[in-house]
């Protein structure tokens, strides 16, 4: 796979309330301008996780004005990397894409202190993956 200039990732879950949208605001805190980041849902909830938004805001970083948006086919063509997490086979598959899947606990219904640790495992991932795709000059 080759990665443009400036490398677009796409975080796709089932309802892009929770874990996707947590990847999305790290890679967007970390990265900054040198990584497009986008999020979906293959069947986006109404809004995003308030737990979710509560734990982010615990790291500084705000994801409260989010909201779920439906997966396309357009956004996976657009993706350099489509990183999944637990949508299962409802994300298409374009050939040189970078796919990836993270196996993470779903934060919905879930107490606080689990978020928290499905917040910090994501962070480690989006801390390898800019690594990789977006180091520092």
């Amino acid at each position: 796979m080759t990665l443009t200039e400036r490398p677009a990732v796409l975080f796709v879950c089932v309802h892009n309330a929770g874990r996707s949208q947590m990847a999305a605001g790290y890679l967007a805190a970390l990265a900054g301008d040198r990584v497009d980041v986008f999020s979906a849902g293959s069947e986006p909830g109404d809004q995003v996780n308030p737990t979710a938004v509560e734990v982010m805001a615990e790291e500084g970083i705000d994801i409260a004005g989010a909201a779920p948006r439906i997966l396309t086919t357009d956004a996976v063509r657009q993706a350099d990397v489509v990183i999944t997490m637990g949508c299962g086979d409802a994300c298409p598959v374009f050939p040189g894409k970078r796919y990836e899947d993270w196996d993470l606990t779903d934060p919905a219904g879930q107490p606080v202190d689990v978020v928290r640790g499905v917040r910090d495992d994501i962070r480690s991932r989006v801390e390898a993956l800019i690594a990789e795709i977006a180091p520092r000059p």
